[in-house]
């Protein structure tokens, strides 16, 4: 706490320090000198504006008592025929400004991110305004001169207003880069994130997979045990009924696993995600992994139909493998298209590539599993996400998943339909429009 407070105090110094070394940037409006307009206000309501947590009205009193004791050495220093006395009285109107000024700024301090920028430099140039009236009636009291400058009130005003919109547009363009560099951060964390749910999803129907074959072996084993024992092959039942007790062991293993990641993804920050932002999360991630394998691909998104869905997981691990297939297809250069649209009670995603083709007596085994085209230097195959896979994802959401050529045909396409009502969850359908971008 002790830290605290002195780093504001710190905080509320440096402001008194710099609104005093910008007053010596001043120009002098009227025909006397009894009223000048420095730099020093404008720094002070824009320290005001950056550091709310502050108490403006101790910074107002602080920064008064600094500019009045700066102001009068200038005076002695430049001009000798003034005493200490009388340089603090020309000045400790001055002084009362910034304490008048803090004050009105006080009144809705903790409000002021309610207001519009245009209203709130209306608020503050009154106070400004009524800030240097009280000027001038000082002025008058300390210095015996007029109070009031009916001429000059419009001046003040115009002075208030230009003074008051330029800090708070100076101020506006700092927050709005700082917000534009957090989106940024803030999309860089929701990509990765999605990324590593998208690749544990596409892991966690692996693993359904194989607690579907655990089950089978489990039961086949469990049938054997049950032969052998009516064969009264003692030894060999037993073993087989043990080993069929492991099995059913690590299936329950498998299960709880299992359980674990889908409650992750039920427990996402983010409820609903439109198919424009998966459409988004896809293009840049595999446009990023292109340039990674040293490819020059271009990939160009065609979407007349948008909605909102909780489903964004699975999309994102159909969509994310089906252009990654796409990119990998692609020897050097090339182009990837993806088209989403509605056709009838159906959303289609259409993933063409200009890559090297699959043969026609292929295409009827591409969806099997371990079906791959991808082997690495040592003739080994790829351990990704396969075509099967992503297949039994589409069907678990009532879809299928067709390949084919494109019109060109010598383009590769898959087209996935998934039944609408199976994606749209309460935020409902976003809207049909044509949107090619």
């Amino acid at each position: 706490m002790k830290n605290v407070v002195k780093n504001e105090s710190l905080q509320m110094i440096v402001i008194a320090i710099a609104t005093a070394i910008g007053e010596q940037f001043k120009i002098n409006p009227f025909s006397n000198d009894f009223f000048r307009i420095g730099l020093g206000v404008s720094i002070f309501l824009f320290f005001l504006l950056l550091m709310p947590h502050l108490s403006y009205v101790k910074t107002g009193i602080l920064t008064g008592i600094v500019s009045i004791i700066v102001q009068s050495v200038d005076w002695i220093t430049h001009v000798h025929s003034f005493t200490v006395m009388e340089s603090l009285q020309n000045n400790v109107a001055a002084g009362c400004y910034y304490i008048v000024f803090a004050f009105g700024m006080s009144k809705f301090q903790k409000r002021m991110n309610e207001f519009h920028p245009l209203i709130l430099g209306g608020y503050i140039a009154l106070i400004d305004f009524v800030a240097n009236e009280t000027e001038i009636i000082l002025r008058g009291i300390f210095l015996g001169t007029n109070t009031f400058y009916f001429g000059e009130w419009f001046l003040i005003i115009v002075i208030a207003l230009v003074r008051s919109y330029f800090v708070i547009g100076l101020y506006n363009s700092i927050v709005i880069s700082q917000m534009r560099f957090l989106h940024v951060e803030q999309e860089k964390r929701m990509e990765q994130m999605l990324n590593i749910n998208s690749g544990l999803y596409g892991e966690a129907f692996y693993l359904k997979k194989a607690m579907d074959t655990i089950e089978n072996i489990t039961g086949d084993s469990y049938d054997l045990y049950r032969e052998l024992k009516g064969d009264n092959l003692q030894d060999y039942s037993l073993r087989t009924l043990g080993i069929a007790q492991q099995i059913h062991e690590v299936k329950k293993d498998s299960q709880r696993i299992l359980a674990g990641l889908f409650k992750l993804f039920d427990s996402e920050v983010v409820v609903n995600m439109s198919l424009s932002e998966i459409l988004h999360f896809v293009v840049k991630g595999n446009q990023t992994y292109s340039e990674m394998l040293k490819k020059k691909i271009r990939i160009a998104k065609e979407r007349t139909f948008d909605l909102q869905t909780s489903h964004y997981v699975p999309l994102l691990t159909i969509m994310n493998n089906l252009v990654a297939n796409a990119v990998e297809a692609i020897e050097k250069s090339g182009t990837i298209h993806i088209r989403v649209y509605e056709k009838e009670e159906d959303v289609c995603f259409i993933v063409t590539d200009s890559g090297k083709g699959i043969p026609d007596h292929k295409k009827e085994i591409i969806f099997e599993p371990g079906y791959t085209t991808k082997y690495n230097e040592e003739g080994i195959a790829a351990t990704g996400i396969g075509l099967s896979h992503v297949r039994d994802i589409i069907h678990s959401l009532g879809g299928s998943i067709a390949v084919g050529t494109s019109e060109k045909a010598i383009e590769t396409q898959f087209v996935a339909r998934l039944p609408k009502k199976s994606l749209i969850q309460e935020g409902g359908v976003v809207g049909t429009f044509n949107n090619n971008r």
